[in-house]
């Protein structure tokens, strides 16, 4: 047993999401979106803890760090869970991030994800986009899209992670998981490999720079389905980062080969919830006749209207969803008010005399 173990059990039996560990302080944790001290924990010191995160990777893999300053890889503890590990360096020494993953792969109905995502599970081709901040949940609603076409579809799914993080096993699909730096040395390698190794689906941890986000709409145009995670915050801005990391001069050709690729582009963050936790809220884009259009055209603006104009079919705004979780009490206004975009539309749900946490 590993000198930090007691932290990671503390971790798991308080349903906390992230382990916090830096020389010169003591150590924390993420509870329902928060970081705050661990109590009874004593301060560290850059040796102490320098030991404790050597004996949780093999020595070639610590030297690595130590030469790089900085590395990314997954581990797990019998009876806790797997951890997505970053080691890195700060003023005070040695630091170091973990995030617990759910050891089994959360069902789609637990996430309490709007039902017209599990429609994407069974697209046979198209580029599907999930967007969001760090620690808004990508991954996990990512996750539970793959279980869908796993339980539902005989085909070969190749996922591609820096870390793996969820492990899935073959139900009517063969899956292939891949990590960078392990059993590939890029994404962008692992991409161009999944189109020669008979992959119908395709999942992208992170796409993360020119050439992993075009090579992803071009398997997307070959008839492949791509799913690909953005750091970014809406249908509208999505679109624009990704043909914005185009040289101008290649942005029209851009702008052609995903206005025939883009399927679906569902955008999340999540919010404190009432009473404890934490509830997402998402931005849903679907490919309608109008969408290349607008792509082509470079009228990103458009998108909104083309949402908002479309909620039958199951688009939505993140203003609506946030709407929603207000009038269902599921989310206090002030938290509403602060990420919406239109904030007219919240201000009766907020009173200044009372704060929010």
């Amino acid at each position: 047993m590993t000198r930090a173990h007691h932290l990671f059990e503390k971790l798991h039996q308080n349903q906390g999401s992230d382990l916090h560990l830096a020389a010169g302080r003591r150590p924390m944790w993420r509870l329902h979106g928060e970081v705050n001290s661990i109590p009874d924990e004593s301060m560290l010191d850059d040796a102490t803890l320098r030991e404790m995160l050597a004996e949780l990777i093999n020595p070639a893999r610590w030297d690595a760090f130590l030469h790089a300053r900085d590395i990314d890889f997954a581990c797990q503890f019998s009876g806790i869970g797997r951890f997505r590990a970053n080691y890195f360096f700060q003023e005070n020494g040695v630091a170091a991030v973990f995030r617990l993953i759910p050891e089994t792969v959360v069902d789609f109905t637990r996430l309490g994800l709007p039902k017209v995502v599990g429609t994407l599970a069974d697209l046979e081709s198209g580029l599907v986009l999930v967007t969001g901040p760090t620690g808004s949940g990508k991954s996990t609603t990512l996750a539970a899209i793959v279980d869908l076409i796993n339980q539902r579809h005989p085909r070969h799914i190749v996922t591609v992670e820096d870390p793996v993080e969820f492990v899935h096993h073959n139900k009517r699909s063969v899956i292939s998981q891949r990590e960078v730096g392990t059993d590939t040395m890029t994404f962008a390698a692992a991409l161009r490999s999944a189109v020669r190794q008979d992959a119908d689906v395709v999942l992208v941890g992170e796409m993360r720079d020119l050439e992993t986000i075009s090579l992803a709409i071009t398997a997307a145009t070959m008839g492949v389905l791509v799913f690909g995670t953005l750091h970014t915050s809406g249908a509208t801005r999505t679109v624009d980062r990704i043909i914005d990391a185009f040289p101008a001069e290649e942005q029209p050709q851009a702008r052609t080969t995903l206005a025939e690729s883009l399927t679906a582009v569902v955008s999340q963050i999540l919010l404190p919830r009432v009473g404890g936790g934490r509830v997402a809220a998402h931005e849903i884009l679907l490919r309608t006749q109008a969408l290349p259009g607008i792509i082509r055209e470079g009228n990103s603006a458009m998108l909104n209207s083309l949402i908002a104009s479309n909620r039958k079919l199951g688009m939505q705004t993140l203003d609506d969803a946030l709407l929603e979780l207000v009038q269902q009490k599921l989310v206090q206004g002030a938290v509403a008010h602060a990420k919406a975009h239109d904030k007219t539309r919240f201000a009766q749900y907020v009173d200044p005399a009372t704060p929010y946490y």
